[in-house]
């Protein structure tokens, strides 16, 4: 029964990296449709996202599965529980991206010039979902604790970016409807980065017992 257990949560491990190389994906392809101008890359991430919701429900129905039939205590416990945690912060990163990528479709604001502290501020969140599922797999807590931390990097972008906006705000001839687009996009990616430190969070919990 011990041995059973075992490989269900080495399943659940699969299926969490899978999910979060899922999530990393939305990202990339969020912020690259956005580059780019690239309207077709941002209509498939919306696909990316429904398949990141189908993920979620696959893996909760397995946390089930182990609390009810294996009953798990004490870490296993934990473990478990913080999986079903984190699926719902990685189901709103793939939403979010979606979200981004409805923009890039419906504004049409790429390709731009402006857009490549977006782009910085994209891949440091995927950093930040890569790292966090990274350190749930290994349940490593002091890699967890990082990218708690790198969150701030991620803030400092957005204040940036929108520092940058505002000042595009006053030029006589900015575009008022795409500076407010971008501040949009930019929102969604610091959202993104806080369900990336989140994962982070219940990673240490996980480990340690204490959120």
């Amino acid at each position: 029964m011990r041995l059973i257990f075992h490989e269900q949560l080495k399943e659940l491990n699969r299926q969490l990296i899978s999910m979060g190389a899922f999530c990393e994906n939305a990202i990339a392809m969020s912020a690259k449709s956005l580059e780019e101008g690239n309207l077709d890359l941002a209509e498939q991430v919306q696909q990316v996202a429904n398949q990141i919701d189908g993920m979620e429900r696959e893996i909760e129905n397995l946390c089930m599965k182990l609390l009810l039939q294996q009953q798990p205590v004490a870490r296993d416990l934990r473990l478990i529980s913080s999986a079903l945690k984190m699926v719902t912060d990685m189901e709103r990163i793939g939403n979010q991206s979606a979200d981004i990528a409805e923009i890039v479709t419906m504004a049409n604001v790429g390709p731009m010039d402006d857009t490549i502290h977006i782009g910085d501020m994209a891949r440091a969140a995927i950093k930040m979902v890569t790292d966090s599922i990274d350190a749930f797999v290994k349940k490593d807590k002091e890699k967890a604790k990082a990218v708690i931390e790198y969150d701030d990097v991620v803030d400092g972008y957005f204040n940036e970016i929108r520092k940058e906006l505002v000042a595009q705000c006053k030029s006589t001839d900015s575009n008022g409807e795409s500076i407010l687009d971008l501040l949009m996009i930019a929102k969604y990616l610091e959202r993104i980065a806080d369900h990336a430190a989140n994962i982070a969070q219940w990673v240490v919990f996980a480990i340690t017992g204490v959120h």
